[in-house]
């Protein structure tokens, strides 16, 4: 795939697939050629997917550059026929080409190996019907095709990083195997040089072939495995329809997803997918978010509500206005951002970066060093030392270092993003498990965002249901916060309104209006006063609610204090849940907003705080981040606003809700798309699985190379147990990181 993630004036980035890549010291060759280009401002290639992300300036560097430069270093960059859309068909179909390549390969490596192996163990059981030297010579017509068809690439590949005069993975095969087979060769053809004139000479074609084979296989079961990392990039590309249904010229017209237009009435029946994005016009149904928000449970919608697309309608037709197609969709959005965490760079595998640049060489070293050693000083024979350092040369692995990172990056954001997760980059994903102190805005973060009613009560006789008919038909003709709480919530109560007269707003107190010939005021206490001669009882009863952290309104109905309704912001569900279980794995959990004392310290205990500051203006954010962090805590923020956005951005970690504003989400480092505070919890353990998978595939891919280095080096290593073990580190690498999908948080 080619993206076009951003572009400010000249600056661009792109990401764009990378051919030719073995190991860890390739990506190291084109990231340091890109970075050469003038105009390059950063340059990140990913081995696990083969891709190169570059952020350049357009008015200094051209594609074509960049793609010269990479060419120059032995490898190819793709440029698909658009950069500035996804072009994920064109590259699944060059990945099947190349996949199928690999597989013809394996099978015809295969199968002369058995043939060649079966030759071999009859030989030694002395039961051929011909002489050894003409067994010798079928081996060699067998070998052939193996070395120069199956193992082409190997060769391809070293002679392109020699003509540079650098080493690779592909150096290392080629070496190791090209001495076997010209060694055998040799021995086949012109005995003497090896000293076996007059004698039937000892041959390797078997130990080449099956090194291989088995590299082959490990290739093979290695781009399986990987294929398998980038899946919640593929099931995201798959949630989005072909085509949608909508309205054009008064009737309904199926057209392509990419021809849906801004404004568009788009329609949707029940079991259909959401196909771009909008507001629903008409129609109440259920929907499914669950690969959006991670949320398993379906969404009541109905008019006024927005839909987001890649989402299934389960059980109603609605009829919806687009209001974001293509790139600007919030699937377009998460795929990107999905996309660009798994093309980066984690700091962690800085020292991964700086052994693999000069691993080949030194194996290669090492190689010489035990040949010289075994035959000029141990005097032992030129073919034990040859195998020797054959041995060495295939054991190594720098391949299993540079995708024990990526691998872990890829799987555990793409697990994130199932959870509805979105984690910006592989350092903000490493950066997660260090938190210590949380500090979560109140407003949008612990609450809901919005008042809603959470008591009635009323008084002098009057029934709640004609109380509530009352101020709520007051309250509509009112745009304040708070009466449009009442408004909803009658309308919940299936309480019908009535028509009103003589309607009056005393800004910050209260309102007024005539209703079915009854005159009814709602307010506060000093604006009540002004309407009823007694209030000091019904007073007492709006002190606790204050200190409960509610807003108190009174409503009187002809100079009577009809009823009392208490409105809040109230804390989401799930939060009290979230925050004990952040507490109980030792963080300290602090809310921050601009209430008074006595509203925060309510809010605080219903949510289970013990440190809480109050009345803090909207600038003053960034000052209480920096504060805690000044007393050594490594700090995460959440907020939903875009006043949070620059403590955020100040934040060890920014996590933003899903359901704020897009500043807020640009600024931080973590997005809830559910809005859902026990997705920090999820954010936090995934970060520690992720960074343990990471260490493990480390630790086993230097101890690998670290052990069966010096072990075939003493000669205790046969060649073809060499390179399965070879082969099958770097499957191991990936499938240890494959075991974080197993994450539900």
């Amino acid at each position: 795939m080619v993206t076009s993630n951003k572009t400010f004036d000249h600056l661009q980035t792109l990401t764009l697939p990378v051919e030719g890549m073995s190991c860890a010291s390739c990506v190291l060759r084109v990231e340091k050629a890109l970075k050469k280009v003038n105009g390059v401002s950063s340059a990140t290639v990913n081995l696990a997917n083969e891709k190169a992300t570059i952020e350049f300036d357009t008015a200094k560097a051209t594609v074509e550059q960049l793609q010269g430069a990479v060419a120059e270093s032995g490898y190819t960059l793709r440029i698909p026929k658009s950069t500035e859309a996804p072009g994920e068909q064109e590259m699944e179909q060059a990945k099947g080409v190349a996949d199928k390549h690999l597989m013809s390969e394996l099978i015809l490596s295969a199968a002369f190996t058995l043939a060649i192996m079966v030759l071999s163990i009859l030989g030694m059981a002395d039961r051929l019907p011909f002489t050894f030297d003409t067994m010798n010579k079928i081996l060699l017509v067998l070998a052939t095709p193996v070395m120069f068809i199956a193992g082409r690439r190997f060769f391809m590949g070293a002679w392109a990083t020699a003509k540079h005069f650098t080493a690779d993975m592909n150096t290392l095969i080629a070496v190791g195997t090209g001495a076997a087979y010209a060694y055998s060769v040799t021995a086949v053809l012109f005995p003497v040089v090896v000293g076996t004139a007059g004698a039937t000479p000892h041959v390797y074609f078997d130990t080449a072939v099956v090194i291989i084979t088995l590299i082959l296989l490990g290739r093979y079961l290695e781009a399986t495995a990987k294929s398998r990392t980038s899946d919640a990039i593929k099931k995201l590309l798959g949630l989005q329809p072909k085509t949608a249904r909508v309205v054009r010229d008064g009737s309904d017209t199926d057209v392509s997803i990419d021809d849906v237009l801004l404004e568009d009435i788009v329609i949707v029946r029940p079991g259909e997918k959401i196909p771009v994005d909008g507001i629903i016009t008409k129609g109440l149904t259920s929907i499914d978010e669950s690969m959006v928000t991670g949320e398993s449970l379906p969404v009541e919608k109905s008019v006024g509500h927005k839909v987001v697309g890649g989402t299934i309608n389960k059980n109603g037709s609605i009829e919806f206005r687009a209001t974001a197609v293509g790139k600007n969709t919030v699937l377009a959005q998460i795929v990107k951002l999905v996309e660009e965490a798994q093309g980066s760079k984690a700091p962690i595998q800085r020292l991964a970066d700086r052994i693999a640049s000069v691993f080949v060489p030194i194996v290669i070293g090492i190689a010489l060093l035990t040949f010289s050693l075994w035959f000029f000083v141990g005097q032992s024979s030129f073919t034990y030392a040859m195998v020797n350092f054959i041995a060495v040369l295939i054991i190594a692995c720098p391949c299993a270092l540079g995708l024990a990172t990526p691998t872990a990056i890829m799987v555990g954001t793409g697990v994130g993003a199932r959870l509805g997760v979105l984690i910006k980059n592989a350092e903000s994903l490493e950066r997660t498990h260090k938190i210590q102190t949380v500090i979560l805005d109140k407003t949008g973060t612990i609450t809901e965002g919005k008042p809603s009613v959470t008591d009635v009560m009323t008084f002098s006789g009057f029934e709640q249901t004609r109380v509530l008919q009352a101020v709520a038909s007051v309250e509509k003709q009112s745009e304040h916060p708070l009466g449009q709480a009442i408004v909803e919530y009658a309308v919940k109560k299936n309480i019908p309104l009535a028509p009103t007269d003589a309607f009056q707003l005393s800004t910050g107190l209260g309102v007024t209006a005539v209703v079915d010939g009854n005159t009814v005021a709602a307010g506060n206490m000093s604006f009540m006063k002004e309407h009823v001669s007694y209030l000091d009882e019904h007073g007492e009863v709006a002190d606790r609610f204050s200190n409960e952290g509610k807003t108190p309104i009174f409503i009187a109905i002809n100079g009577k204090v009809a009823g009392l309704i208490a409105i809040a912001d109230t804390i989401k569900a799930t939060a009290p849940e979230a925050i004990k279980k952040l507490q109980a794995m030792g963080l300290e959990v602090i809310m921050l907003t601009g209430d008074n004392e006595r509203t925060a310290k309510a809010i605080a205990v219903q949510a289970g705080l013990d440190r809480l500051i109050s009345q803090v203006k909207p600038d003053e954010k960034l000052h209480h981040v920096k504060v805690i962090q000044g007393e050594g805590k490594f700090v995460a923020m959440a907020g939903d606003g875009i006043n949070d956005a620059p403590a955020l951005a100040q934040a060890d970690v920014g996590i933003a809700m899903g359901t704020g504003t897009d500043i807020a989400m640009e600024a931080a480092d973590i997005t809830l798309m559910k809005g859902d505070l026990r997705s920090i919890v999820h954010a936090i353990q995934l970060s520690s699985r992720t960074l343990g998978t990471i260490r493990q595939n480390l630790f086993w891919a230097f101890i690998y190379n670290v052990v069966g280095i010096p072990v075939a080096a003493l000669g205790l290593l046969n060649p073809m147990i060499a390179a399965a073990a070879m082969a099958f580190s770097s499957v191991s690498v990936v499938s240890n990181s494959l075991r974080l999908k197993r994450f539900r948080g």
